[in-house]
């Protein structure tokens, strides 16, 4: 399955919409997105993951620098998932504690 994105600016921030499988193939598509955005100058991003599939470590590992890459400017990465699956892999990672994850886009803004 291939990657799907879409940003879109609401409330002040950069929502990125990602659906399908964010995966060692895949994965690339997501931090190339996330560099493009930072490099102009959008430093405040929340990745909606309410239509992933599945997330492997590669994905983990994009979105970890994703966040480093926009608190060097200040900027903050929050995330949007109420999916169980997902979300126990975060509890098991310990990144629970890392990111700001919230049930739906307008609490995350």
């Amino acid at each position: 399955m291939d990657l799907s994105l879409t940003a879109r600016a609401e409330g002040g921030r950069t929502v990125i919409e990602v659906a399908g499988e964010i995966d060692v193939y895949t994965a690339p598509k997501l931090r190339e997105k996330i560099a493009a955005l930072v490099e102009e100058g959008v430093y405040d991003l929340v990745i909606d993951l309410e239509r992933v599939e599945f997330l492997d470590s590669t994905g983990l590992g994009v979105l970890v620098g994703g966040l480093k890459r926009v608190r060097t400017h200040d900027g903050s990465l929050s995330l949007v998932c109420t999916q169980e699956r997902l979300l126990k892999i975060f509890r098991i990672t310990g990144l629970t504690k890392v990111f700001d994850i919230h049930p739906d886009v307008a609490s995350a803004i």
